[in-house]
């Protein structure tokens, strides 16, 4: 739980961290060439840049859960049976109200 934990944390911290120190290079001229750019071209450069760069580490977050083994995780069996059960009342409340409005007509 605590690797999971960790993973998260750590694509949030890299989802605010990117894109803000994207914007802040191209915005104070740390990146070579930014300075030759126009404020309109700056702008839309440092903007797609920073998407792209949310983009990029939601699709590593993505991966990384699909690597992870499937089984290591086990749903808990008290949780498995209320919910088996809540879906079998519901089954059998609906039944019992068509058959209901079956008799009326």
């Amino acid at each position: 739980m605590a690797g999971v934990i960790t993973k998260f944390v750590t694509a949030s911290l890299f989802m605010w961290v990117a894109p803000v120190a994207i914007l802040y290079g191209y915005n104070n001229n740390l990146i070579p060439g930014s300075s030759d750019l126009s404020p309109h071209t700056l702008t839309l450069l440092s903007g797609f840049l920073a998407v792209v760069s949310v983009n990029i580490v939601i699709a590593f977050y993505i991966y990384m859960a699909m690597k992870e083994p499937s089984d290591k995780h086990e749903p808990d069996p008290a949780f498995l049976a209320e919910a088996k059960a809540s879906v079998n009342q519901s089954t059998a409340d609906a039944g019992s109200s068509s058959q209901s409005s079956k008799k009326e007509e």
